[in-house]
């Protein structure tokens, strides 16, 4: 089963992506589509926009961002590796990424901090009454 289908000369903007493995469900990619993080040639786009070979997307996932080409299409999920055949990301978009990623990095960016457990609320508890008398 390859996903892509050679018959295919469009395809949905949503089904696409989703296919492309851009996004784990369709509806999250029609959500990035209407919150306006996906620009397809330059412009915003509809979810049922329809996608040819050659377009390039403008594609903000998060603190992400990408620019690629449309290589294939696909109108189904396929495995990873088909999935990275249905597009080219540009060479300064990939360069941008990596320095940001290295920013980060150098950064210290943590991950966000959780919320105390039972043990560590009661201790905390235990702490500032200690103080307050």
């Amino acid at each position: 089963m390859h996903p892509v289908t050679p018959a295919l000369t469009e395809v949905r903007v949503d089904v696409w992506l989703w296919a492309a493995r851009f996004f784990k469900t369709r509806s999250l990619a029609k959500q990035a589509i209407d919150g306006g993080k996906i620009d397809v040639n330059g412009g915003g786009c509809k979810p049922a926009k329809a996608l040819h070979v050659g377009d390039t997307l403008r594609i903000g996932r998060g603190e992400e961002r990408l620019e690629v080409e449309v290589l294939a299409l696909a109108d189904r999920r396929g495995p990873a590796s088909a999935a990275q055949a249905l597009y080219r990301e540009s060479e300064a978009s990939r360069l941008a990424r990596e320095a940001q990623r290295e920013q980060r990095r150098l950064a210290g960016v943590q991950a966000p901090r959780q919320r105390p457990d039972k043990h560590a609320r009661r201790e905390l508890r235990q702490l500032k009454d200690r103080h307050e008398t």
